[in-house]
């Protein structure tokens, strides 16, 4: 009784929560636990909840958020969801503003990502080769490992005095978007590639063109990027600027003999369309023989990123 009362008095600190929403709240979990069956493939809920609270905290415009957003865009009720805020700010991984109520990522989550780039060499080994193509473009670079449906932003380097693109470590990309999305795109085979169309997720640009485009000017770019061994995103990924990308490329070991896309590094900056092709051809260059010279660790650390699913929209 003691526990009950201490969660409902803080709910009503927050936001109040009703009878009508423990009670269904108790009724789903008897229904979730009647039908549930043995599986190691099972998720755990509150697990699953708890991610997709940091994932929505993350993807929010100011960075905070009250609790009953949180709920209400989770699908779980007041009394849930700040149970579950309330754990994970115990962790550091989340904090609240005990003025204004409202829910941030906390502090711990980059000790969390910075352990697990830290932890693998592949940023500090990859760091000669984005300096270089820094110096030879002018531009913003980066190297992306493929995380499930995502690319992770591992490393970066800025030409001095060059274009500045806000693109931070840690950063994740829709794995079919922009410019490494075509190249990505490109390495498929067309079966596969045919598959993903059917995809409505698939057809968006970038952050110029949320309506989408159409599957036919898809298909049309991707085929140009498996002729050219390279994609190019002119003007649809950041507003005035222009980006291209190559694949990085390591052993399958599904398929011995076989390659796989393990990641994407990504130039942009203000040049031209005939500037994009000099620079894709660089890249290729650039990405051949990163993906000889670190193939090792592209594989570890492609292996041990978790597999994640897209951002929220």
């Amino acid at each position: 009784m003691e526990l009950s009362q201490a969660v409902n008095e803080q709910v009503a600190g927050d936001e109040r929560v009703t009878g009508d929403e423990r009670v269904a709240e108790e009724l789903a979990g008897r229904e979730l636990r009647a039908g549930a069956k043995d599986s190691y493939l099972q998720l755990v809920p509150a697990v699953d909840q708890a991610v997709r609270l940091l994932f929505l905290l993350a993807n929010t415009v100011g960075g905070e958020a009250s609790l009953t957003h949180l709920t209400k865009e989770v699908g779980i009720s007041k009394s849930k969801g700040l149970a579950i805020l309330n754990t994970l700010r115990s962790a550091g991984l989340v904090v609240r503003d005990e003025r204004t109520k409202n829910y941030s990522l906390g502090p711990n989550l980059l000790l969390l990502s910075r352990a697990l780039i830290n932890n693998t060499d592949l940023a500090r080994a990859a760091t000669p080769y984005l300096e270089r193509l820094a110096a030879e473009t002018g531009c913003s670079n980066h190297l992306g490992v493929i995380s499930g449906e995502t690319m992770f932003v591992v490393a970066r380097r800025h030409a001095p005095g060059g274009t500045y693109i806000a693109v931070d470590v840690g950063h994740r990309y829709p794995l079919t978007w922009g410019a490494h999305g075509r190249a990505y795109l490109a390495s498929l085979p067309p079966e596969e590639f045919e598959r993903r169309l059917k995809q409505s997720s698939i057809l968006q640009a970038g952050e110029t063109d949320r309506d989408g485009i159409d599957p036919d000017t898809l298909r049309a770019q991707v085929e140009e990027a498996r002729r050219l061994g390279y994609g190019t995103s002119l003007g649809t990924t950041w507003s005035g600027l222009n980006a291209v990308s190559a694949v990085l490329t390591v052993n399958s070991p599904e398929n011995p003999g076989e390659k796989r896309v393990a990641g994407c590094i990504v130039t942009v900056g203000s040049f031209s369309p005939e500037r994009a092709h000099q620079i894709g051809e660089l890249l290729v260059r650039t990405a051949a023989e990163m993906s000889e010279k670190l193939g090792p660790l592209l594989q570890a650390v492609n292996l041990h990123f978790p597999l994640s699913r897209p951002l929220f929209a």
